[in-house]
């Protein structure tokens, strides 16, 4: 059971990216965009980064044309019909991740194997929504895919030993190495990430110190290449609070419960870099703490002698 040719459900990032990866490693790869519109502005993405990095030196003209190449671009997901592996990678939602297995189960060949790149939700639930649990399993890719060497390969108590087999193979040939857990919710990574970053933020609103001390403190104390309010930045704040509540549901323990401040903050829409605030202002260089964050409520001030009588008015409350 080898793979030779790969689709991928979804242009955003991930799927963007991890196309990118399989089809540097000489896959042929189809790539399907499943929201409205042209996959024009995915693909300009695209060009754009492998054009920075050819600027730096980081890749080869040859290597940028092979890539493009060998990806094929579609809004039509019967375009997936023919694929060796097909891998779903759109929004982080049980019920549209269902819908469309569903459908990419009636057109797709019987042999395909069907991946999926959640972080933390059920593969067995996705894959009851198709009739090839045998040929289904989780692919977790890390961004960013061209630079974080793991792959968490999934296997559902139905899946198949050549199924696993043939997907880790794969994730090999794309110069990675894979891992594989079990089928529970988090994973690995997830399962250890998430609560770190989670305790960042409570430590945070208890105001054991502003976020820039407590990054540059896991960054300089622990060697972390990013600190935690960086890193959730990074992979998305919306992303970070879903999969808290994916393990807080599974698990029931309070660590996994996301904070308040979190949960505001992904209501505001300050979701992290992809929206140019988070946790940091990323609308000039450097980026600086989201003013949001550090600034008293309106009316209010939390520092100086406008505090004092605060101070003095609750002693006198505990003193009655």
């Amino acid at each position: 059971m080898t793979v030779r040719t790969v689709g991928i459900l979804g242009t955003g990032m991930m799927g963007t990216a991890i196309a990118r990866a399989c089809a540097a490693a000489g896959c042929k790869t189809t790539i399907v965009k499943v929201t409205p519109g042209t996959c024009e502005v995915a693909l300009a993405k695209l060009d754009q980064a492998l054009a920075r990095e050819i600027a730096k030196s980081k890749l080869r003209e040859e290597d940028r044309q092979r890539i493009l190449g060998n990806l094929t671009w579609s809004t039509a997901i019967e375009d997936l019909a023919a694929c060796d592996l097909i891998i779903e990678s759109i929004v982080e939602d049980l019920l549209k991740k269902q819908e469309y297995l569903e459908t990419l189960d009636e057109i797709a060949k019987e042999s395909t194997i069907f991946a999926s790149n959640t972080s933390t939700l059920c593969i067995a639930q996705l894959a009851a929504a198709t009739r090839r649990s045998e040929r289904f399993l989780g692919l977790h890719f890390f961004n960013p895919v061209h630079l974080m060497k793991l792959v968490e390969v999934v296997p559902t108590l139905a899946t198949r030993a050549e199924v696993v087999a043939a997907a880790s193979e794969l994730v090999r040939s794309l110069g990675k190495t894979p891992v594989v857990v079990r089928d529970a919710t988090g994973f690995v990574v997830n399962r250890l990430l998430v609560p770190y970053l989670l305790d960042a933020v409570r430590a945070l609103e208890s105001g054991l110190a502003p976020l820039e001390a407590i990054d540059q403190s896991m960054q300089l104390g622990c060697g972390y290449p990013m600190g935690p309010f960086a890193l959730a930045d990074y992979i998305g704040l919306d992303i970070v609070f879903a999969m808290a509540e994916n393990l807080y549901q599974e698990f029931k323990e309070p660590r996994f419960a996301p904070p308040p401040l979190l949960r505001r903050l992904v209501l505001a829409g300050m979701v992290g870099k992809k929206k140019q605030k988070g946790f940091y202002d990323y609308t000039s260089e450097p980026a600086r703490a989201n003013a949001a964050l550090t600034r008293p409520p309106a009316g209010g001030s939390v520092t100086g002698d406008e505090e004092q009588p605060t101070r003095t008015a609750l002693k006198a409350a505990e003193l009655r």
